[in-house]
């Protein structure tokens, strides 16, 4: 049995996710530690290109988000042999959104990478430097190329 038990992959849908997915898979192996995957829809009433093409502005805009984010989530967590009983989907801060999931099932690593948000996320602070500064357990952050 390795160090870790159970990690739990924060994903961010950005460019370099596939990265950190694969590092991610290959520490669950080296652990023989069980696998999670989270993603978070930041509560702030935008939309963001991660989540594929354009969505209409007609309808409920949050079940749009809430069904694009699910499909990627879906695609990542298949690639990595992920149950679904592991997938979670969520509306909120991320970082303490994260932290909450890590907590409600006994996560003792999550890992986030270490750039992917633009913008207004920079101003708002990192997500990882939040779930680093609120998580009890550890935390492996995985450096992303800068743009």
């Amino acid at each position: 049995m390795g160090l870790y038990k159970h990690i739990l992959l924060a994903a961010d849908f950005t460019e370099y996710g596939d990265e950190v997915a694969n590092k991610v898979k290959e520490l669950a192996e080296t652990n023989q530690a069980q696998l999670s995957i989270v993603h978070v829809i930041d509560n702030l009433p935008i939309t963001d290109a991660v989540y594929g093409p354009i969505i209409p502005f007609d309808g409920d805009l949050t079940m749009q988000l809430m069904d694009a984010a699910k499909k990627r989530l879906s695609k990542i967590a298949d690639k990595l042999g992920i149950d679904k009983n592991n997938q979670f989907l969520e509306i909120g801060s991320p970082k303490f959104e994260i932290v909450r999931v890590a907590e409600e099932n006994n996560v003792d690593l999550i890992v986030v990478g270490s750039h992917g948000r633009h913008g207004l996320a920079l101003l708002l602070g990192s997500t990882a430097n939040g779930v680093l500064h609120h998580a009890s357990c550890d935390v492996l952050a995985v450096r992303m190329p800068n743009d």
